[in-house]
């Protein structure tokens, strides 16, 4: 039995039992804090699983959100081929028109069925691989083709009655030293012109041909069983001789071997753009003399009127130069003043409140009254109309009928399907919206200072 010796007395409180601040609200904490009393590695331990629940729901929702927006998406239409055909040699280029598939080859070219794609035509009198193909149905079976080879010689073929017909070549000439190459071919729409972009050693120009559709359908018509060109039982039964007899120039070996007797009419040279020419110094003694040189509207807008001495320019570049000449690059003066534009671009226009006829000229609402060009690095964009009279000489040094300044070069320019609406986009990054019919600028964007258009398209 224990006996208490002394009374039972009540301990006097303490520093220990005091209540510390941080347990004062102890019923108001987080249940889970007390995962936190846990030894050191088991803490770890839980805050990375945690971490990678976390990132792992983070990517589920994205992905989530990803899939959400794939199916909001228009889905582009998936096509698969259908048929192939075999070719000899190498495919570079292909055109259709109408049922027919033409295809430039390393040898010549070929014409292809589009209902059993089996080979009907080959041309292959001198061995020279197509670079380009541009295709025209003119209706009753008829097709007229503008190839350029390797060389950049323009061809034109007329394709009748599953046979080839070489029709002239635009830019042979016999001196091999002179001969320019194409660039570019493009045919207006419905046919009835074509433009072709040439240049040469030192220059480059752009030629604009009228086509003979009428004349080409009715000379077919005429002679429809006359022999047009080979066909392929032909070509391959005289290949051999065909290609012996045949040389360099394709003046007389297709003619020879194809042995042709019908003769379609060639087209017609209706113009020649060349680049404008640089900016000099005036020869005008007094404004009198400049204003007599511009009373019949010739060449407004190209600068060329102009009463500024050569002297004029000359100081006010040395200011020019002297003042900013930290900022400029060092260049050569001499070759940067004499180089001329090598390329173009060029539309073909309908009839417009722009182009405006000459009385007594008819116009037609579906075939092209002007083209639109304009030359790397050039301010303005030029317009020539098309409607000249067939007795009238071809000018080499043809000024503009319509001229618009810019206020930077222009870099690119398209014309909608319908030729109505033409933009341009300059290197200061702007594009315009002209509405031809109308002539009047419909838009103006302006793109960030540091992007450079390269092209524009109407969609």
């Amino acid at each position: 039995v224990y006996i208490r010796k002394h009374p039972l007395e009540i301990p006097p409180p303490s520093e220990k039992d005091w209540l510390k601040d941080d347990e004062e609200d102890f019923f108001l904490q987080d249940p889970e804090r007390e995962r936190d009393a846990l030894p050191q590695p088991v803490r770890m331990v839980t805050k990375l699983v945690m971490l990678v629940f976390d990132n792992a729901m983070e990517i589920i929702e994205r992905r989530e959100r990803l899939r959400e927006a794939e199916k909001l998406k228009v889905k582009p239409t998936e096509c698969f081929a259908t048929a192939e055909f075999q070719v000899t040699g190498t495919a570079t280029c292909l055109a259709v028109s109408g049922k027919y598939i033409f295809v430039g080859l390393t040898v010549g070219l070929a014409a292809f069925k589009v209902s059993d794609y089996m080979e009907v035509c080959a041309w292959d009198a001198v061995k020279t691989e197509i670079c380009a193909i541009h295709a025209l149905d003119l209706g009753n079976e008829g097709h007229i083709l503008f190839a350029v080879d390797e060389m950049g010689l323009v061809c034109i073929f007329c394709f009748h009655k599953e046979s080839f017909l070489l029709i002239k070549i635009l830019n042979e000439v016999e001196d091999i030293s002179k001969r320019s190459t194409c660039v570019e071919v493009v045919l207006s729409p419905g046919g009835d012109y074509a433009g072709v972009l040439l240049q040469g050693n030192t220059k480059a120009w752009l030629e604009i041909y009228r086509l003979p559709k009428d004349s080409w359908l009715k000379e077919m018509e005429e002679s429809p069983g006359a022999a047009l060109g080979l066909t392929s039982g032909e070509r391959r039964s005289s290949q051999a001789s065909a290609v012996q007899t045949s040389s360099i120039s394709y003046c007389a070996s297709p003619v020879a071997a194809n042995k042709v007797d019908l003769k379609l009419s060639l087209p017609l040279l209706l113009l020649i753009v060349k680049p404008p020419k640089p900016i000099t110094g005036s020869s005008f003694k007094n404004p009198l003399d400049a204003l007599k040189q511009v009373d019949d509207d010739s060449v407004l807008g190209l600068g060329y009127k102009h009463l500024i001495k050569d002297s004029q320019w000359e100081k006010q570049e040395a200011i020019f130069r002297s003042t900013y000449r930290e900022y400029l690059e060092v260049e050569d003066e001499s070759e940067s003043r004499e180089e001329m534009p090598r390329h173009a671009t060029f539309h073909f226009l309908l009839p417009s409140q722009i182009l405006q006829v000459r009385p007594g000229m008819k116009v037609q609402p579906d075939v092209p009254a002007g083209i639109s060009v304009h030359w790397d690095g050039s301010h303005n964009l030029c317009f020539y109309l098309l409607n000249h009279s067939l007795k009238e000489k071809v000018d080499s040094d043809l000024n503009p009928d319509v001229v618009w300044p810019c206020a930077a070069p222009i870099v690119c320019s398209a014309v909608s399907s319908c030729s109505r609406y033409l933009a341009l986009a300059c290197e200061d990054a702007t594009i315009t919206i002209w509405d031809m019919q109308l002539g009047y600028p419909l838009s103006v964007t302006t793109i960030l200072e540091e992007c450079l258009i390269r092209s524009i398209h109407f969609l």
